[in-house]
């Protein structure tokens, strides 16, 4: 079975401010996240770090066989570090750009994006919601940027804001740009109300929803995230198995669990065929992203075992 995960982060250092407030790395994986001190990620990884290797350390251990790289505006701009890592690790690594989408000139900066070789753009729509201001998802600069990716055959790595906020918007893309590649992320938020319309999106040919964050939705009830595969299954049920894809939502997710963990649950499940599972965990993306000639990871032992 080939896993692929379609929704992870990676940064150099966290350096940069959301509404006003700040987000820095400190030492030994924690951050100032919104003038809070927090566990950004791991303890082990000393130097706020988020890097590549330590990423890929966890995926050859757990069999993953590529992952998606998305962006957030809470990570600050990534593009030079992920052109970077797209070019050095080709095989393992789809990331994505990631414009100012608070100026206008969206459609020179997606350009200039894409002409570096960038194939997808991530938008943490939910944070394009301040206290004081508000970015359109289907303002006029928007879908013309929306209008040139779909014409270069780029996709969109989306989050939206909880429950139907944005999901009126989201169907406007859609209908102007149909051929446009779209993975709403974290699910739709299956915690909370309203979380199905954002997942009714994919029942549009080129729309399909990724599981990014969904441990960290149902840590509450923590391994093996029952409640979780609930949700899955209640998607599956209104858009169809083959519009869903797991992503785990790296590194942050795995300060609570291990990086095989945010997966292995859906393994474990009886409540999914094998079949089901195999199109969850990377059947999917494949499809989506146009993915071939993976890697072949071999099983290794725990010593412990």
């Amino acid at each position: 079975m080939k896993i692929i995960d379609t929704h992870s982060h990676l940064w150099l250092k966290q350096d940069t401010s959301w509404n006003g407030l700040p987000i820095r790395s400190l030492k030994n994986g924690r951050s100032i996240f919104l003038g809070e001190e927090v566990q950004m990620i791991p303890p082990f990884i000393i130097d706020g770090v988020n890097s590549a290797e330590v990423f890929l350390s966890n995926m050859d251990y757990a069999q993953v066989a590529a992952a998606v790289v998305v962006q957030e505006l809470i990570d600050g701009c990534q593009n030079d570090y992920l052109l970077e890592v797209s070019r050095k690790y080709p095989d393992r690594f789809i990331t994505c750009g990631m414009c100012d989408y608070f100026t206008d000139d969206l459609k020179g900066q997606a350009k200039s994006l894409i002409d570096k070789g960038f194939k997808g753009f991530a938008i943490p729509g939910h944070r394009l919601i301040l206290d004081n201001e508000r970015v359109m998802l289907d303002s006029l600069q928007m879908m013309e940027m929306f209008k040139l990716m779909e014409k270069e055959d780029v996709f969109l790595s989306i989050t939206l804001a909880d429950g139907d906020v944005q999901v009126g918007e989201m169907k406007t893309v859609i209908q102007e740009c149909p051929d446009l590649r779209i993975a709403i992320g974290h699910f739709g938020m299956p915690t909370r109300e309203g979380w199905l319309e954002q997942v009714k999106l994919a029942s549009n040919k080129n729309v399909y929803v990724e599981s990014g964050g969904i441990t960290w939705l149902y840590n509450s009830e923590f391994y093996p995230f029952k409640g979780a595969v609930r949700a899955i299954r209640e998607a599956a049920d209104a858009v169809g198995m083959d519009k869903l894809m797991w992503g785990s939502d790296y590194p942050r997710t795995i300060t609570a669990i291990t990086y095989r963990m945010s997966y292995d649950f859906v393994l474990k499940s009886d409540e999914m065929t094998e079949e089901e599972k195999a199109l969850f965990l990377g059947e999917n993306a494949c499809r989506f992203y146009g993915l071939d000639n993976l890697v072949d990871l071999p099983y290794i032992k725990n010593m412990s075992e």
